[in-house]
């Protein structure tokens, strides 16, 4: 029996570790950060080299102890056949690949695109990254050997272990996530040949989950229940579910769960704390301070609306080139309103995305809420009103890389399965009740989107 189980989250910002007993109580945490880089309008990249030299510096200050990982969904990294890395990984936030999905969705059908992927082809997924590497990047290109996601590529560099999981694997828009396997029509209608494509497998065989999958293990969603609430860089409502049940419209996505022959539906808004990060820097003041003045102010900041589409939309308006606002301004309007009416209109986002899970027959009468965002007290209040939704906050604050340590605990042996290990290890410790009512602020939220998206 370990002493330590060690988890290991490849994020977008950096990558965290948390290290906790077989009983789930956190021994150690540490990050390491590292930089995004954006070479042209609406691209974004990192080195590969950055999450390994990161993860070696959290590794070493961590107890040892059997190691699972999370990790940013989607990215792309290209291997040669000396397994040296091509160029930058491509991420799930770049919007490069509008022609792209256009192609996919022409070359499989939509419907038939659907019925196999749980999805339609968004921007951020990985194989119109692949497409636009072939159109753009020939040469590169032609010398593909592998592909990897974030997290595997670090794996890759800590194992020697090429390996992909199902839930990971469900992002790519090349796995048939109802049988859990690499899909041979969609990667025959692309061209991608199956041999680029690691060796799938079970989270908890492989003791690794996309970093949503793993941060609803890690606060409890092994089955249909509560919801998860993720306030990170992007904003998610995800929920498990009792079969594969794709939406027909493919505005929620459906994926395998890290949860052995289950799956889970989420909505993914881009910019849920990016939006609180970004405003944070272009008000020059601390988190703390801007809470403090948000709060004077009455829900609804009298009539001021913020749009969070800074980077584009996925749920529910897979829009890449929409882009955020604030509406309804006076002279009245300080920072604090500015603040509250960017975490009401994130909260209002994240409504967009639980509405379509109750679409799909979602009930869930609680949310566990995770991510960065969770720290704001006024922003659970603000979130909890708007879905109409207790939102408990559990123990451990770090919900993917908490999630990883869990299955690595099952790939251990110290745990029987998921669901074993989330009834020994998840426990919360505090719960927000909704107390305002934004349904009229909320409607005039949802007309925003037409407006927008029709601005050059």
């Amino acid at each position: 029996m370990p002493d330590a189980l060690v988890g290991l989250d490849v994020g977008t910002s950096g990558v965290k570790g948390i290290a906790i007993s077989p009983d789930g109580r956190p021994l150690a945490t540490a990050e390491a950060a590292y930089p995004l880089h954006t070479p042209h309008p609406g691209f974004a990249e990192q080195e590969p080299e950055d999450w390994w030299r990161a993860a070696q510096d959290v590794l070493a200050r961590l107890p040892r102890g059997p190691v699972g990982l999370s990790g940013q969904m989607h990215g792309l990294v290209v291997l040669d056949d000396g397994d040296r890395v091509l160029r930058p990984a491509i991420l799930w936030n770049d919007q490069r690949t509008r022609a792209e999905c256009e192609e996919i969705e022409r070359a499989v059908g939509l419907d038939r695109l659907i019925s196999l992927t749980g999805n339609r082809a968004l921007t951020g997924f990985t194989a119109p990254k692949l497409l636009w590497l072939r159109g753009h990047e020939p040469e590169t290109y032609a010398r593909i050997r592998r592909i990897m996601l974030p997290k595997d590529y670090v794996r890759f560099r800590l194992t020697g272990e090429w390996a992909i999981d199902v839930a990971d694997a469900s992002g790519t828009l090349l796995f048939d996530v109802a049988h859990r396997r690499w899909s041979d029509e969609v990667c025959s209608a692309l061209d991608i040949p199956l041999a680029w494509l690691p060796p799938a497998y079970e989270s908890t065989e492989i003791a690794g989950a996309g970093d949503q999958a793993a941060a609803a293990l890690g606060v409890g969603i092994a089955a249909p229940g509560p919801v998860s609430v993720v306030l990170g860089t992007s904003g998610v409502v995800f929920a498990a579910l009792p079969g594969y049940a794709p939406d027909p419209q493919a505005r929620a996505h459906v994926f395998c769960h890290a949860v052995p022959d289950t799956w889970h539906a989420m909505g993914v808004m881009l910019s849920a704390a990016g939006s609180a990060a970004w405003l944070r820097t272009a008000l020059d003041a601390p988190f703390p301070e801007l809470d403090a003045e948000a709060a004077g102010w009455a829900p609804g900041c009298e009539g001021l609306l913020f749009a969070p589409y800074l980077a584009g939309e996925r749920t529910p308006h897979p829009d890449p080139d929409v882009r955020g606002a604030f509406v309804g301004l006076s002279l009245r309007h300080d920072r604090g309103a500015l603040w509250r009416a960017m975490l009401e209109g994130v909260a209002f986002g994240l409504r967009d995305s639980l509405e379509l899970l109750r679409a799909l027959g979602v009930r869930p009468e609680v949310g566990r809420v995770s991510g960065g965002g969770a720290r704001s007290e006024l922003w659970l209040r603000i979130v909890a009103s708007a879905l109409r939704l207790p939102l408990e906050r559990t123990e451990s604050e770090e919900g993917s890389a908490f999630g990883a340590a869990l299955l690595a605990g099952v790939r251990a042996g110290v745990f029987v399965d998921a669901t074993d290990a989330v009834a020994r290890c998840v426990r919360t410790r505090s719960r927000v009740e909704p107390e305002w009512d934004y349904e009229p602020q909320y409607a005039r939220y949802r007309a925003l989107y037409p407006t927008l998206k029709e601005l050059p």
